[in-house]
């Protein structure tokens, strides 16, 4: 399984030749990032909101034979029961025994049946940056709680890009002692990738055309 980041909360998960893009976002909606140009053979949306919802921007293949099982989860995208920005989905991949979740704009923290469900996942795409989101410190609580073997950071400030209201990757990184750093945003997830957290670089435009 192939796990890719894009920039911000977009993903794209491959495995047996299909691929899923999560969250994909809006031209000129994340200062920094240049405008998508991907294709997939499906696309997931944790929220309606522009810089996670423009399902619009990725060019459909429609492959046959989706490999992955979906299982979706429905949480918050704040700590008021979705009163300030209303609901997010969790989104679990499910191939050959091996599971990543994308957590989306998670807002607030899981149920004990929320994280019964998510134990133990081969990687979880887990916002870090506070503001709109999980800040930091919360994210940690939540990774301890369902004990991911590779977690990847997702939602936060970097050097030239993300919002400024958001804090930077550091602040996740010093509640971690295990970070990898990639001079890729591809991260090949099998059975014998060790415990991490993966600090991946952004792809642009990987499959355009």
């Amino acid at each position: 399984m192939t796990i890719t980041w894009l920039g911000h909360s977009c993903f794209k998960v491959e495995s047996a030749g299909y691929s899923v893009v999560l969250d994909p976002y809006g031209d000129g909606s994340v200062p920094g990032l240049p405008p998508l140009s991907e294709k997939a053979d499906r696309v997931l949306v944790s929220h309606g909101h522009g810089d996670h919802s423009a399902a619009e921007k990725i060019r459909i293949c429609r492959g046959d034979g989706e490999p992955f099982a979906v299982t979706v989860i429905d949480t918050w995208h704040d700590d008021a029961d979705g009163a300030e920005r209303g609901p997010n989905k969790i989104h679990i991949l499910e191939k050959g025994g091996m599971r990543v979740a994308h957590m989306g704009d998670l807002g607030c923290g899981l149920t004990d049946a929320q994280a019964e469900i998510l134990y133990g996942l081969d990687a979880v795409m887990i916002p870090v940056g506070g503001f709109y989101t999980i800040d930091a410190r919360q994210a940690q609580q939540v990774v301890e709680s369902i004990r991911p073997r590779v977690v990847i950071p997702m939602h936060y400030r970097g050097e030239d890009f993300g919002f400024g209201v958001l804090s930077p990757l550091s602040a996740f990184l010093s509640l971690r002692g295990d970070a990898v750093y990639y001079d890729t945003g591809r991260l090949e997830l099998t059975r014998e990738t060790e415990p991490q957290t993966a600090v991946l670089k952004i792809v642009k435009n990987s499959s355009a055309g």
